[in-house]
């Protein structure tokens, strides 16, 4: 039976592939966006979906969260600031979009309950993921101590002074919330979780790893770190990493992640739960960069800064059994070459200004890069 969802944020990135997917099952699909120049500047409403209903306001907005609620059935709760680095001085923006933006939707959801609420939050809740030392023991709350000098560790290490390994991170691994953008995305999860049944509603958190795909905001220095290493190479400049590159993250395909929100609105088992989306594969950042670079046909290496970005974290992979087992969640793309060159192929037809720079800059005259 065809449904009526609401996606908050929908005209952003992951927005986009969430109402194609409804649409295309039958449901009916309205947006509520506020089309911030930061992530819509490439090209506003442009490319949605003719068949999308749009209701241009901020969340934080009573009166505009009152109107796009009007005679829904579902919401997809996707409207954040996003960006660990940004959100460590624009402290005030990210908890009032965030954290009271979810307020005021809770607010108004007392009177115009829906039957189930999905809320992306973000595998950054975590912090450090979970390691194994040394002796086999699983360490929970792996914290990365200053470097002592060039030759320090990047990687955290255990009492002893000896290197751990990263093990994925399931969800029954406690949070260590290590940047303002973290805080925030787990204060909507707790909200979401706490409020929703509280007044009838079935409450979901998704907890996001690195989204990639074509139509990612390549002007914005603080989306996904894909679409800010292909803005810098399609403008001929090195991709920026921090520290020495060899961090590991989990690159999952958009496409995944919106069958992941489909599920996670449909299914039963779901209401209540928190599940890690990723695509399960593992890699250096370092070497993501590099294969970005030969799918762009680019012969340029990666910018190596040596140096640590206040509220990173080194490593952290998701464990996605639990998706597996209760969502039925399986990635589909698997092939990470020839999706790279698929995003290459649309980077090409676009327009996209270097401003990761800027951002840096940004961060090191506020001591945030050391």
């Amino acid at each position: 039976m065809a449904e009526s969802i609401l996606i908050t944020g929908g005209a952003g990135f992951i927005g986009r592939y969430v109402s194609r997917a409804l649409l295309d099952r039958g449901d009916h699909v309205r947006i509520l966006d506020s089309f911030i120049e930061q992530v819509h500047a490439d090209r506003g409403a442009d490319g949605l979906d003719s068949e999308v209903e749009v209701v241009r306001g901020d969340v934080r907005d009573p009166e505009a969260v009152t109107r796009a609620l009007k005679g829904v059935d579902k919401v997809v709760h996707l409207a954040a600031e996003v960006g660990v680095g940004q959100s460590m001085y624009a402290i005030d923006r990210y908890v009032s979009v965030n954290d009271h933006g979810t307020a005021v939707l809770f607010q108004q959801l007392i009177d115009n309950p829906v039957k189930r609420f999905v809320v992306a939050s973000s595998m950054s809740v975590y912090g450090e993921g979970l390691y194994r030392d040394a002796d086999g023991k699983l360490v929970e709350d792996a914290v990365r101590r200053p470097r002592s000098g060039p030759d320090a560790p990047w990687d955290p290490t255990d009492e002893k002074g000896r290197p751990m390994s990263p093990v994925p991170t399931p969800e029954w691994k406690r949070t260590n919330l290590a940047s303002v953008y973290a805080i925030s995305k787990y204060v909507q999860e707790r909200l979401t979780l706490t409020v929703a049944p509280t007044y009838g509603m079935e409450g979901v958190a998704l907890r996001l790893w690195n989204v990639y795909g074509a139509g990612q905001a390549l002007s914005n220095p603080y989306t996904g770190v894909l679409a800010i290493f292909a803005a810098r190479l399609q403008n001929d400049q090195p991709p920026m990493i921090f520290e020495d590159g060899l961090q590991r993250r989990d690159f999952v395909h958009v496409q995944d992640v919106a069958r992941a929100f489909l599920l996670a609105l449909d299914r039963p088992e779901a209401a209540g739960e928190v599940y890690n989306i990723g695509s399960g594969v593992d890699r250096t950042v370092q070497d993501v960069a590099a294969d970005l670079a030969r799918a762009m046909g680019k012969n340029i290496a990666p910018e190596i800064a040596g140096k640590t970005r206040a509220g990173d974290i080194r490593h952290n992979i998701p464990d996605i059994t639990k998706a597996r087992q209760e969502l039925g969640y399986e990635t589909q793309h698997l092939d990470f070459t020839s999706d790279l060159v698929e995003l290459a192929e649309w980077v090409a037809r676009q327009q996209a200004q270097d401003r990761v720079s800027q951002a840096r800059n940004e961060l090191e005259l506020r001591g945030l890069v050391a």
